[in-house]
């Protein structure tokens, strides 16, 4: 068995990237946007080592989630030795949202 599985990102998860990004650019300084994407590293890099770190999803157990800050929390699943990143959720978005 391997020591690290592969991430993949989904379209979802990196069109939620971009539009973070893009917020952070537009309303934050360099510091922000570079300490949220070290704290994204962080969490993609233990999710690559240990995906069950992290607690499954009480909406949908199949997705596990981690909360990159306090209104981020990305949501991915294991499938083997690959590790999909489903989705990085605003918190502060209407929670039904999720849902789709």
């Amino acid at each position: 068995m391997k020591d690290t599985f592969e991430i993949i990102w989904s379209k979802r998860a990196y069109s939620n990237l971009a539009k973070i990004i893009d917020y952070l650019e537009q309303n934050w300084t360099e510091k922000e946007i570079f300490k949220f994407s070290s704290e994204l590293d962080r969490c993609i890099e233990i999710i690559r080592k240990s995906p069950e770190t992290f607690p499954k999803s009480s909406k949908k157990p199949s997705l596990r989630k981690v909360v990159v800050t306090k209104h981020n929390t990305l949501y991915y699943k294991v499938e083997g030795q690959l590790i999909k990143l489903i989705m990085i959720f605003d918190t502060r978005q209407d929670p039904k949202k999720l849902e789709k």
